[in-house]
């Protein structure tokens, strides 16, 4: 820097200083040689870290946000809504970002998305219900969806990197299938509250069972600026008691947006304001076409320890052309292969945002209906 200071210097003093310029620009020019090899000498990770500390301004130190997110299928963008299969799903999730690393034993282990990755770590409690198409008939319905309720416990990790593009988020889920989901509750009560059908079934849904799931994505930009397009490649693998699958998509998100691989903070906050001292805003749309592989779904056939209570076991031989009993009758098998469409928007003005999506999706048992869901979720952050 000093060699900067006297070229500086030669350029504002009189003649004579400038008859001894040519050997002081020597000198600058190698002063500015020496500090451009000392900034290419740093190492990536440093290099890294002022990235991180330039995106953690751009948030303007967001630390905490909490999510509502509702699924429900009367929720629906043509107007179509109806109250069958996957009829609600209700979501509540505390997120942080932690100013120093994890003292959380369990979050040394899930994966990060490199060394100076953006972290946010999450808590969240959710419950899943599906009900047959009449849910004013109290007999079993083995030619329809089950009626059957989960409620777990979710604790997640979202880690992004931005600069090169990618991120790894995990999902650890604990929990309950049957009785103990309090999804008969909810309904009925729900429902009583609106003056709406009374669900009749609920006596048929599978007895309690232990839910226990890991569910790992990650994902890739492959082509976009970051600021108006995006294209992303993703994939999801589950495994557990509650469901094992592997989940392939791309993901396009069109609009005034952050990148998307600043962090999951800045893709629902705008934080700040511009130059016009108006809150910053984002509003931008999302389309992600979906390929399911199922193995097993525990929510649709039941608990690992458990089996359908509805299905009697047969006391001897069949007679020929004999039709069996209802109840003898299991439900019907799963889609090993389902597609589902997504498409939706999101709208931010600084630490306030609200996103709808609507899924399509075939049939999740084989002979029967495929169905729709809407989804509205809500975002605070602070």
């Amino acid at each position: 820097m000093a060699g900067i200071a006297l070229l500086c210097l030669g350029q504002s003093e009189d003649d004579h200083l400038n008859a001894q310029s040519p050997s002081l620009e020597i000198k600058a020019t190698d002063a500015q040689t020496i500090e451009t090899q000392t900034i290419d000498d740093q190492p990536t990770e440093a290099r890294a870290t002022d990235t991180q500390t330039a995106d953690a301004r751009a948030t303007d130190n967001l630390r905490w946000m909490f999510r509502a997110y509702e699924d429900n299928d009367f929720i629906n963008a043509r107007g179509c809504g109806t109250d069958d299969a996957y009829t609600n799903g209700t979501r509540l999730d505390y997120f942080y970002q932690p100013r120093h690393p994890s003292k959380n034993p369990i979050d040394h282990l899930l994966p990060k998305a490199g060394a100076h990755s953006i972290n946010t770590y999450g808590w969240g409690i959710m419950q899943l219900m599906y009900t047959p198409k009449n849910i004013t008939n109290s007999a079993y319905q083995p030619n329809d969806y089950p009626w059957s309720g989960a409620l777990v416990v979710t604790h997640t990790l979202y880690s992004y990197n931005p600069e090169k593009k990618y991120d790894l988020r995990t999902e650890l889920d604990l929990g309950m299938i049957g009785p103990a989901s309090l999804a008969e509750q909810l309904q009925t009560g729900f429902h009583r509250l609106i003056h709406y059908f009374k669900p009749l079934g609920w006596s048929h849904q599978y007895p309690n069972d232990l839910l226990a799931n890991i569910d790992v994505t990650a994902e890739r930009q492959l082509a976009g600026n970051g600021s108006t397009i995006e294209w992303i490649g993703g994939s999801q693998l589950s495994a557990g008691t509650m469901m094992n699958s592997l989940t392939v998509f791309p993901l396009v998100r069109i609009g005034r947006m952050n990148p998307y691989f600043k962090g999951l903070f800045s893709q629902f906050a705008s934080t700040g304001r511009n130059s016009h001292h108006h809150k910053n805003w984002q509003l931008y749309f999302i389309c992600r076409p979906e390929l399911q592989l199922i193995l097993t779904e525990a929510v649709l056939q039941g608990g690992m320890f458990t089996r359908n209570p509805n299905v009697k076991a047969a006391e001897g031989p069949a007679k020929p052309q004999q039709q069996s009993p209802a109840s003898d009758q299991p439900y019907h098998p799963i889609n090993n292969i389902v597609l589902a469409s997504n498409f939706g928007a999101v709208a931010s003005i600084g630490d306030f945002s609200i996103s709808f999506n609507q899924n399509s999706s075939t049939a999740m048992m084989k002979g029967l209906y495929s169905h729709e869901v809407g989804n509205i979720s809500l975002y605070f952050g602070w």
